[in-house]
């Protein structure tokens, strides 16, 4: 788990995740970093939560890049910023960022999921998944072979 501060919960919050799934034991950790400084492997799930405005993106392209599995659940959209794909005139603005990071994925080869988490839970609730695709997978060799894959 990556954050830039971790908050006061966070050791909390990895004692629960080991206790309630034993197999992440030795295979999470808590970083207090910036997500630029962290390899990311094409095994890897990449796994946003609240990842506020433009770091949503980040950890979709870095995730891409790798040709790792995604999961984000967007929130805090920063409708100035763009990245409606000109929607917002018909469907809420925020909604519309986020079925264009869904578009965005499908576009670069991966499958695409889309959930609602219960809004119980937050009322940010839309559960955005993605895996390589078969293409990906093709074209992620390429791109390795040529070194414009993530560096490992």
């Amino acid at each position: 788990m990556v954050d830039k501060v971790l908050p006061p919960s966070s050791q909390s919050l990895h004692r629960a995740l080991v206790q309630g799934w034993a197999r992440l034991s030795g295979r999470v950790a808590l970083v207090g970093s910036g997500l630029e400084t962290i390899a990311i492997l094409p095994s890897d799930v990449v796994v946003a939560s609240h990842a506020c405005g433009m770091l949503t993106d980040t950890v979709l392209d870095r995730a891409v890049s790798a040709g790792a599995r995604v999961a984000v659940l967007p929130c805090c959209h920063h409708l100035a910023a763009g990245g409606d794909g000109g929607l917002k005139g018909w469907i809420d603005g925020a909604l519309a960022i986020d079925v264009m990071r869904a578009v965005r994925l499908q576009q670069q080869e991966y499958v695409v999921r889309t959930k609602l988490i219960p809004a119980t839970v937050t009322p940010k609730n839309r559960l955005l998944l993605a895996e390589p695709g078969p293409g990906f997978l093709l074209s992620y060799g390429a791109r390795a072979a040529d070194g414009k894959g993530e560096e490992q």
